[in-house]
């Protein structure tokens, strides 16, 4: 269970009130705000059977709800709003065609860049929901390393109206080094987002250890699936609320897969 110094920081951060309010958004719906469905566009789905497969296999987890987030990543992914947007209607299509009850919304994961940050002005920068009058923006690191100027960045899109959610931090190595590396950020207010098979241990010991010490701290906002695919990177939100729950009690596990993701897709009375 929380103890009262880590309900405290949860608060500081502004993402437990919503805990204490008298019902959940329903018991019945979990929400992944980081996902690689969509096919050929990234390294996540391949086609449109590794898709679909992915897709009934976030069902089969209990996940109600979906973010399609592929990567944009100028110079190696160039996915923008405009592109994708046709794939993600073609996406729909098929899970309507298959029956498979999973709710879509695209997004993106964008890798910080002076590119990346040009897309904002084209208007071709996917936002994956809002967070208090905000657009959220899922914001990627290098996994080597935080880059210089990352939080002049961070400003410039603050004062934009935009607020980072930053994915993954707990396997950034400058954040596996000393965690306390990312405490800056949430001082500027960005979301955190880990992923659940770091909760569960599937990328290793060093990993799983981080992803904790930024969890004890009170940081995190969202746990999401950033799946890939079935064979090294599959959903598994259920069994990380589970280990959430387990460790740090029901409120929390509820919040970091119900109740702050309800918020930032706006789901609040679903």
């Amino acid at each position: 269970m929380l103890s009262d110094r880590q309900k405290a920081q949860h608060a500081s951060n502004g993402i437990l009130d919503a805990v204490f309010l008298p019902r959940r958004i329903s018991p019945r719906v979990m929400i992944d705000l980081h996902c690689h469905y969509l096919s050929a566009v990234d390294d996540g789905a391949q086609n449109a059977a590794e898709a679909l497969a992915l897709a009934r296999a976030s069902v089969a987890n209990g996940i109600t709800h979906a973010v399609l987030t592929p990567h944009v990543h100028p110079g190696r992914y160039e996915n923008t709003l405009s592109s994708l947007t046709p794939r993600f209607a073609a996406f729909r299509n098929l899970l309507q065609s298959a029956q498979v009850p999973l709710v879509t919304r695209l997004g993106g994961e964008v890798r910080l860049s002076a590119e990346s940050l040009e897309l904002l002005a084209e208007n071709e920068l996917p936002f994956i929901g809002d967070w208090e009058g905000n657009k959220v923006v899922l914001l990627e690191f290098p996994p080597g390393q935080i880059p210089a100027g990352a939080i002049n960045a961070v400003g410039y899109l603050r004062a934009r109206g935009i607020l980072p959610m930053i994915a993954h931090p707990e396997r950034n190595k400058d954040v596996m080094r000393d965690w306390r590396k990312i405490e800056p950020f949430v001082k500027e207010g960005c979301l955190l987002q880990i992923t659940a098979a770091s909760v569960c241990g599937m990328f290793g010991e060093a990993i799983q250890a981080t992803a904790e010490q930024v969890l004890a701290a009170g940081w995190v906002c969202v746990v999401a699936t950033d799946a890939h695919n079935l064979e090294h990177r599959p959903p598994v939100l259920a069994e990380a609320r589970a280990m959430v729950q387990q460790r740090y009690g029901d409120a929390l596990a509820t919040l970091l897969t119900e109740v702050n993701p309800g918020r930032i897709w706006g789901c609040a009375g679903v």
